[in-house]
């Protein structure tokens, strides 16, 4: 019968057919057993698949007998020990950084901020700021011309009406001006700045000069320099470093505070500063040159306005002077 069907099915070998009878003959059993009473016959026992724990399938060597590597239970201590401390750091470390927020808060803020000394304005070569001025109380205003001798020292001030005409010693009238200044010097001595120009007059200030000002210079300034300024030089408010101007020296200097918009943003970057320190050695008339945003540029301002320094000086005097300062924000 093998023999016949497996000459019936072409490409079918005789296993496979020996195979497919038994699959025949055991459902025909089963059948049959099924069909009989349970009191005369029983059922064939199905053998129960023993359950396997899932962790001997995957790593037999950690549970029972010697598997494919070698086992060390002092590793499973180490590691064991390691994340408990890890995890208690991590506690302690968080517990520590909200019962000091102030202290770290302080720490942050003189890291986060860097001030570079302050960087003076560049030396002026034709400029060197201040002014003066002079008078005899006349009732005509000075007229326009030129100016005396530019010198460091002043012995007398310079004067279109001379009222001495034979002074026991002549010496040449100047106005403190450095002389590396270049102004012209040359012509009927008067006022440069002045719209005037008629009849010979000292001016209506007084303290000797020229002009409407005091203190034995030209114009309408107070000192013994040229223009609407004071303290001596040439053109005008504060001096500039250089021309026989020193530069101020930072004594109290705080750091800035970091804004919390650009602490948040990690915002870094330089203000640049415009101000006059002044006679005292106090800033004033600060203004921002450069601006940085994030409300940095308030706070450098607020911070500089605190700031003392030692005031600049010429011929021994202090005067006040132009200066610009770099307020630098890093966080680190």
């Amino acid at each position: 019968m093998v023999a016949l069907i497996s000459s019936r099915v072409s490409g079918t070998s005789a296993a496979d057919v020996y195979i497919f009878l038994e699959l025949i003959a055991r459902c025909w059993v089963y059948t049959v057993y099924s069909a009989m009473p349970t009191a005369s016959v029983s059922k064939p026992a199905i053998p129960s698949v023993p359950q396997v724990a899932p962790q001997d399938q995957v790593l037999p060597s950690l549970f029972e007998g010697e598997g494919l590597y070698p086992q060390r239970k002092e590793a499973f201590l180490y590691s064991y020990a390691i994340v408990m401390v890890s995890v208690a750091l991590a506690i302690w470390s968080s517990h520590w950084v909200f019962t000091h927020q102030d202290e770290i808060k302080q720490q942050v803020v003189s890291l986060a901020t860097d001030i570079s000394p302050y960087i003076p304005m560049p030396v002026s070569k034709n400029r060197s700021g201040g002014g003066g001025g002079g008078g005899d109380r006349d009732k005509l205003n000075a007229p326009k011309g030129a100016l005396p001798k530019l010198a460091k020292d002043q012995i007398v001030p310079p004067a279109i009406v001379v009222r001495n005409d034979h002074p026991k010693l002549e010496v040449t009238p100047t106005v403190v001006v450095p002389p590396e200044i270049k102004l012209p010097t040359v012509g009927a001595l008067g006022d440069p700045l002045s719209k005037v120009i008629g009849p010979p007059s000292n001016g209506t200030g007084y303290g000797g000069g020229i002009g409407s000002g005091s203190g034995g210079g030209v114009g309408s300034g107070t000192g013994p320099g040229v223009g609407p300024g004071h303290g001596g030089g040439y053109g005008g408010g504060a001096y500039r470093v250089g021309g026989g101007v020193s530069a101020p020296k930072a004594l109290y200097a705080p750091d800035p505070e970091y804004s919390e918009e650009a602490r948040k943003a990690k915002y870094q970057g330089t203000v640049v500063l415009w101000l006059v320190v002044d006679a005292a050695g106090r800033p004033q008339q600060i203004r921002v040159q450069r601006p940085l945003g994030m409300g940095l540029d308030e706070k450098a301002v607020e911070a500089v306005k605190q700031w003392k320094f030692e005031p600049a000086k010429k011929d021994g005097q202090p005067v006040p002077v132009m200066i610009n300062v770099e307020v630098n924000f890093r966080l680190y």
